[in-house]
């Protein structure tokens, strides 16, 4: 009896060992790249709709080389990213729900915060718009979010230093399509708060609290590297150029300059004017 115990005991003592540890403190840099197909000349622009308004569209996930740095200190996440369309940085407070983003665009710099409970609000309405569009009526790729499962393979490669491991996620839709994105990741580790970082998954101002799973979530350690097909048939790879986990994070990294004016996102919608924005995600 006492020979089986030690065995059983041995297995689950394996197991726990082998459990990524959590990281609550890091500094991430990436670097994402996307690529589109030939003949792909689509640009964003101004236009005048039918009722005479100014309309900007701006394509987030456009071809071109996007920078990315993430930092990490417990409960707060900023991240910081740096493209030919301008810099963006959005800091994540998880104790107090709370999402900032700091848009600077053609020398101009805006901000805007806003709450989970707001986000709900927001995707019911968005909801509400589709559905009194139609049954056809689309915003993004789906409104019914995949089932995720994720496939590991025993494929090794080194990134940036890590010796990662390479992972399938398989995104299975309701209309019965699939996609796939292909990961290496490190085993050793997760980051608090942190699935993954660059590439245009942390949608349109950091916007994405109440926007359900990507399946990054359920990955058995950190992705240093990743790859999957976006719309209109573009290619967008994200790479960790660099990850400092062994360094402290001052708390002065989260703080926003005095000089920028910061509104709810209820005060910029009710306050209106300007140019209206049409937002195409993914390329």
């Amino acid at each position: 009896m006492k020979k089986i115990f030690s065995i059983v005991f041995s297995l689950v003592t394996v197991a726990a060992f082998a459990q990524p540890k959590l990281i609550t403190q890091a500094t991430v840099t990436t670097n994402t790249i996307i690529t589109a197909p030939e003949g792909d000349d689509q640009p964003p622009g101004n236009f005048t709709s039918e009722d005479g308004n100014q309309v900007r569209v701006m394509r987030f996930g456009g071809d071109g080389e996007t920078k990315t740095t993430t930092t990490l200190k417990n409960d707060l996440v900023k991240t910081f990213s740096e493209s030919e369309m301008g810099r963006t940085t959005v800091i994540r407070d998880n104790g107090k729900k709370l999402t900032t983003t700091i848009m600077e665009m053609m020398g101009r710099k805006t901000g805007f915060y806003v709450t989970d409970e707001d986000q709900v609000e927001m995707s019911k309405r968005m909801d509400s718009m589709m559905q009194a569009r139609g049954p056809n009526a689309t915003f993004g790729n789906n409104n019914t979010p995949p089932v995720y499962t994720i496939d590991y393979t025993e494929d090794s490669k080194k990134i940036s230093g890590y010796t990662c491991k390479k992972a399938l996620i398989i995104g299975s839709r309701s209309n019965g399509k699939s996609d796939t994105t292909v990961v290496w990741y490190c085993p050793d580790f997760k980051l608090q708060n942190i699935a993954n970082t660059g590439g245009s998954l942390g949608g349109f101002g950091g916007m994405t609290t109440v926007a359900g799973p990507s399946g990054f979530e359920n990955l058995n350690g950190f992705p240093m590297q990743y790859e999957r097909t976006l719309n209109r048939g573009r290619t967008m790879t994200v790479k960790v150029s660099k990850l400092v986990i062994d360094k402290d994070i001052a708390d002065k990294e989260f703080e926003i300059s005095k000089d920028i004016e910061i509104k709810s996102m209820k005060e910029m919608q009710n306050e209106g004017g300007g140019p209206g924005f049409r937002i195409r995600m993914g390329g």
